[in-house]
């Protein structure tokens, strides 16, 4: 059974930086591609970043010059480095990943900003 388990949330300062962390487990193929999406409270789960197996990249506005995706394709991890947090970056973070048609999805990690 195919796991994503994703690390590295917290609280933050405004201005800080975190690098949130996904692992796949239960699986020898390579995804697609892999991402990372936010769900603030009261709102619509939405794409921060994606990154396929060829190391294409696609980033939301809102993030682009701040965060930066990154993956490992034999590890089968993937990283979002996020820097000048604001407070509107606060929710959960989740990870996902695509093959075949299927998309897997990790449990979340709560990343909150302090202003």
């Amino acid at each position: 059974q195919v796991q994503l388990v994703e690390s590295g949330g917290g609280l933050v300062q405004a201005g800080g930086s975190l690098r949130l962390s996904c692992a796949a487990s239960g699986t020898i193929f390579t995804f697609d591609s892999m991402g990372w999406y936010r769900q603030a409270p009261g709102k619509q789960r939405e794409l921060v970043a994606s990154i396929t197996s060829r190391g294409i990249t696609e980033y939301a506005d809102s993030v682009k010059d701040r965060f930066t995706i990154s993956s490992d394709n034999a590890k089968r991890t993937v990283l979002l480095q996020m820097s000048s947090l604001e407070p509107e970056d606060t929710a959960v973070y989740y990870c996902n990943g695509a093959k075949w048609g299927a998309v897997y999805w990790g449990r979340g990690t709560q990343v909150t900003v302090s202003s």
